[in-house]
């Protein structure tokens, strides 16, 4: 087996000893923070509904991060640091719906 091959192996290794609580130094750890949707929306006072709308997420999928049954992804958090952040600007990208069909339909 080669180099590259043993490296991987103790990788796994130490990655096994991390997931069961072992302390193993050497190991880099990163974090996402998961954003709060429902603090979010909450800070924005607009309901599930408007937000899915406005911010182009399925409403099933935030009712489901907004009650825990489920935890956006990594870039699904990082779009809602976005809107946390600045939701004008957040909006601003995504175009007017009756624009976009308008110049489908042109």
């Amino acid at each position: 087996m080669g180099k590259f091959g043993e490296e991987l192996i103790e990788s796994m290794q130490q990655a096994t000893a991390h997931a069961g609580g072992r302390k193993v130094s050497g190991v880099r750890v990163t974090t996402v923070k998961i954003p709060d949707v429902k603090a979010i929306r909450k800070a924005l006072h607009i309901s599930q509904h408007r937000f899915a709308a406005l911010y182009r997420i399925p409403l099933p999928t935030l009712k489901n991060w907004g009650q825990g049954r489920r935890a956006p992804d990594v870039p699904a958090a990082a779009y809602l640091l976005a809107i946390q952040r600045r939701p004008k600007v957040a909006t601003s990208g995504l175009g007017n719906r009756k624009e976009e069909r308008n110049s489908v339909t042109a």
